[in-house]
């Protein structure tokens, strides 16, 4: 079902699975009248277009956000400030601005300084994605049924964040707004510390030896293979996201090596109830995430 025009131009700073899919549904819903793309690589140039997810992309930033009342900067968060830097002269007053990164504080500190008055930044971070990337990654239903978290300061425009949260439930998603710290905390301990984890798995079965390691990929049973999944990831987006999100990741990870020790221990020491007990928390947590529809 078609849903009203909520914006004239939207312009994508990278068109990679996020952005793409984006694009895919916005069209789909007839969200808004015309759709442009950044991308400094040739290739998501050509893909993009050829795709038919836009009508036009641009080699330079400022050429793309010409005239757009939206702006979604969909590139790892490494490259924010210059993005923000390249297209601040060019916005014009009421332009909305919004992200689709995990790390929000960060985000806030490289965007906000290069925005004039009148241009309203509503960080966003929608939780949906999935290990490829590329502008052929992107599908209209990622979102669906998923969440998209707001950050907005406490000054935000009220009628762009409302703008922004009504665009994400047209693409499918629910949404929640909360404060950029927070965020990074919640986002810290349900994707940024499982991700650290499951390239080290992985980086650890690269180092073994040859033979095993061989044995390894052959009979992967499925713990490992999700863990495979995740850790294919595009590894310069989690690269800026670990540096960004530094405080909050090494917290966690501080609390996680804790409990990590606990567990030694407890199989050292043949502590089966303790192992038993742990176990059966932490199966309740999986429960939770089916009763909230959240598992894949």
């Amino acid at each position: 079902m078609s849903k009203d025009v909520l914006f004239d131009k939207i312009a994508f700073l990278g068109i990679g699975l996020i952005g793409a899919s984006m694009a895919r549904v916005i069209a789909r819903e007839g969200l808004c009248r015309s759709m442009v793309a950044y991308s400094r690589r040739g290739v998501t140039r050509s893909k993009a277009l050829e795709l038919g997810l836009v009508e036009a992309v641009y080699e330079e930033p400022a050429e793309a956000v010409a005239g757009a009342d939206l702006v979604v900067i969909a590139a790892p968060i490494g490259a924010y400030a210059s993005l923000a830097e390249a297209i601040g002269p060019t916005l014009s007053p009421g332009t909305i601005v919004t992200d689709v990164g995990s790390v929000k504080q960060a985000a806030i500190d490289a965007v906000q300084p290069y925005l004039a008055s009148g241009v309203h930044f509503v960080p966003g971070h929608p939780i949906a994605g999935t290990e490829h990337s590329g502008p052929e990654a992107g599908f209209a239903d990622l979102f669906e049924g998923r969440w998209t978290i707001l950050t907005p300061a406490l000054c935000s425009d009220e009628k762009a964040v409302e703008q922004i949260s009504e665009l994400w439930r047209c693409c499918g998603a629910s949404v929640e707004t909360m404060k950029p710290e927070h965020h990074d905390m919640v986002l810290s301990i349900t994707s940024h510390l499982p991700h650290l984890i499951a390239y080290t798995i992985v980086g650890t079965a690269t180092s073994l030896e040859e033979d095993l390691r061989q044995e390894v990929i052959k009979f992967s049973a499925s713990g490992f293979r999700d863990f495979t999944r995740i850790a294919a990831s595009d590894p310069v987006m989690w690269r800026d996201v670990f540096l960004s999100n530094k405080e909050a990741t090494l917290a966690i990870l501080q609390r996680f090596n804790e409990d990590l020790a606990a567990m030694q221990s407890a199989i050292e020491k043949g502590d089966g109830k303790t192992l038993l007990d742990f176990f059966s928390r932490t199966r309740d947590i999986r429960r939770g995430i089916i009763i909230a529809n959240q598992a894949d």
